[in-house]
This record gives C-alpha cells, structure tokens and sequence, in this order.
C-alpha cells in the first residue's frame, strides 16, 4: 500500500508520527462509456463557455458564484488557510465506544507508524484498547476539516472519519405517525422467525451478486459475441410473488420455508441415570473363631445353634488343658425318616 497523507498523532504532549492508508478498496468491473454505433469511447473536453476553447487542466481553478459576482479561487489560496497547513491530527476527547451512531461513520484508514521507535504508537493502542473507548480526533483532509474516530483494529490504529452532525438527516415519516396494532401471535411468530436466522456475522461467505454476474456477462460475450442467450448463460428468470397473503400467513409460511432449509438435528431420548446397586451384605465375624470358619451362606438355625455349642466346648477344654474330642456330626436329614 502507498500512503495518502503524512503528519503527526497529537495525544496531549505526546506526538506520534503517522502515515495514513485507504482501509477501503474497490472491485467493480470498470465500465467506460462509448458510442453505440461504432464502440467509440466518448470523451469530455474543458471548453470555456466565454471563448470556445479547450483549457488545459492547470490553468482550471474553482470560484464561488453568488448570482453577481465570482471568486476564484486558486490552489494557492487554499494552502494558505490556517487548517490546510496544520499536519497534526489532534485527540479532542475519548468517549465510550456505544454513543457513537454507526449512521455517522463514513471512510475507513489505517494509521501506521511514520518513526523507527513505536513505544509512543504502541502505547496510545494498548491505552484505547485497555480503556474500552474510543478517541475522538479532528484533522484537515483534502480541503476539509474532519472529524473522526480513532479506534484500534487488528492490531493497528484504524481512523474512521464521521459526518457532522448537520449533514444527517432526521428521520420524519408521516406514514409512521400512526402505529398500527400488533397482536401477541404476531409478535411471536416474528420471534421465531427471527430465531431461525440467528447466526454469528462472517463477512466473508458474503459476495457481490451484481459484480459477479456482470463479470459472467462480460466473459460469456467475449466469447460468444451478441449472439448471446442470457438464458443459457443465468437461466430462466423464476416468477415470483402475485400471491396476496396477510403478515400472520407470510410469517408461518416464512418459518415453515426456514425450518426446511435447516437441517435438523437428531433428538436423542434422554439419558436416565445410572442404576444405583444394593450394597451386599456381610456376614460380621464372630469373636473367638477364625475367618475361615465363617459361614459362606445363610444356614438354617438349627445348624448355627450346633455350631456355636462345638465351637464353645472347644473354647472351654483349650482353656482348661483338656483334649478336645470331636464328636461325629448327626446327619439330620428329614428324608430318612
């Protein structure tokens, strides 16, 4: 990029010097005008409406026509205007970021560093964007004083001249004097509607139509010539609307047509929770017997009574020194009798 303008960033005693940038730059298919007949290009010349002839553009100078008389105006008349030569772009004030309308903003530029040292430059951007605000700077620009938003983007200081004040209109519609009746349905149905083009802003899955066709058109007649089907080059033009239809029906067929382009997602039944397993209960171990005499499973009550009686008489004769005689188990099944 080639800078447009060279001075210096005023923030209080602080003057960091900057060079500017167009922010901005134009795409369109360059068209020129020419003769029908012959594809002659047509051109303009200066004539002087007093003498007839064709002036050159350096002896060309601008005048004020106040019905009588006319002041003109040379180029060096400008350069003496006090603001025409100041070189500075000055901070005025710094001002949150919300009050300002975007309605008010107009062309876009890039501030770099005009000095091998960047501390100054680098400090006013880390003091903007800490601050959350934006400053608010005025500068003379092509024979006119501008006002502006100085703001941080990407890493680089980003001017954005705004208009004045006077130069937007107010908005007075008589057509809006009355306001018409919405219902509740209404409003909701529009929320909805709404919803379903909810989605984040990416400025770059959106292109210029017009440019892109007209690109289209130009390729497809250098090719074909005027014999050309726009037709078969950009299809049959589909016939829209004729149905006359109230805002409650456009707003469901509107939201019906939305939710047939979106793909839906699959609904999953929910998920239950985990079932929660009993705890299995232990047996607690008795005093005086050893672990592996416990029993593995519920016995009747009739064998745990013959257990503990064993288990006590052994208890006994080891306490008195006596010789421990097992006495045979009696087999107590029921089948046998």
């Amino acid at each position: 990029m080639r800078s447009i303008w060279k001075g210096s960033l005023s923030f209080g005693l602080v003057n960091v010097p900057i060079k500017l940038y167009s922010a901005t730059e134009d795409h369109d298919v360059p068209l020129h005008q020419v003769h029908d007949k012959d594809g002659g290009r047509i051109r303009y010349k200066r004539v002087c409406e007093i003498d007839g002839e064709t002036v050159d553009y350096e002896h060309i100078a601008k005048a004020y026509v106040d019905g009588e008389q006319t002041v003109i105006l040379t180029p060096d008349d400008f350069a003496a205007l006090p603001v025409e030569r100041s070189r500075d772009i000055d901070v005025v004030e710094f001002v949150p970021t919300t009050q300002i309308d975007p309605i008010m903003l107009d062309k876009s530029y890039y501030l770099a560093p005009d000095s091998k040292s960047t501390k100054a430059y680098v400090l006013l951007m880390r003091t903007l964007e800490e601050s959350d605000r934006t400053a608010i700077v005025k500068f003379a620009l092509r024979q006119k004083t501008r006002l502006a938003a100085l703001r941080v983007r990407d890493g680089v200081l980003t001017l954005q001249t705004l208009l004045w004040d006077d130069e937007v209109r107010e908005a007075r519609f008589p057509e809006l004097d009355e306001s018409p009746k919405i219902t509740d349905a209404e409003l909701k149905m529009s929320r909805q509607l709404v919803e379903s083009f909810a989605s984040d802003f990416t400025p770059e899955k959106f292109t210029d139509d017009y440019q892109e066709q007209l690109r289209t058109l130009v390729e497809a007649k250098l090719e074909q010539g005027d014999a050309l089907d726009t037709e078969a080059t950009f299809g049959r033009e589909t016939e829209g609307g004729g149905e006359v239809l109230d805002l409650m029906e456009a707003l469901k067929r509107s939201v019906e047509k939305r939710r047939g382009e979106t793909p839906r997602r699959r609904r999953y039944p929910p998920r239950r929770p985990p079932r929660r397993r009993r705890p299995r209960r232990r047996h607690p171990r008795r005093r005086g017997l050893p672990p592996r005499s416990l029993p593995r499973r519920r016995r009747s009550r009739r064998s745990r009574r013959l257990r503990d009686a064993s288990a006590s008489r052994a208890l006994l004769s080891h306490l008195h020194g006596d010789p421990v005689v097992e006495e045979a188990p009696k087999a107590a099944s029921r089948n046998h009798h």
